[in-house]
């Protein structure tokens, strides 16, 4: 169950500071995967896209100035595949890492770490309708 809060910007602030992660993780949530491939729900992570990311990224992805970019066709989640992108979002960007262009802290699943893996693919799966 997703409970909105304050720390549901961080999401926000992770996809638009992405950063790195490890791409070990599987999609059943262990180290090391084992699991079946998770796919993306667009429709789905619309919603997590509103209740998370929109705090930072606007209600309409454009991005909001001093915090979130914006995520139409953007190149960061574009160049990345399904599984990099997850590997990032749990991963985040601190403002202090040299790749982060926002100058604002991406906290690991943008703060909110009730997201599960298949949260941030149908996310992810939101963001690529995106242009």
């Amino acid at each position: 169950m997703r409970r909105p809060s304050a720390v549901f910007a961080a999401l926000a602030l992770t996809l638009a500071a992405c950063g790195g992660g490890d791409p070990g993780e599987g999609a059943d949530n262990e180290p090391g995967g084992g699991g079946a491939e998770l796919v993306g729900d667009a429709a789905a992570g619309a919603d997590v896209y509103k209740s998370t990311c929109a705090a930072c990224h606007g209600p309409d992805a454009t991005g909001l100035e001093g915090l979130g970019k914006d995520l139409h066709a953007n190149t960061f989640v574009g160049d990345r595949t399904d599984a990099e992108m997850v590997a990032f979002l749990k991963e985040g960007r601190p403002a202090s890492d040299p790749a982060n262009e926002a100058g604002v802290d991406m906290p690991p699943k943008g703060g909110n770490a009730s997201l599960d893996d298949q949260d941030l693919h149908d996310v992810i799966a939101y963001l690529r309708t995106l242009d």
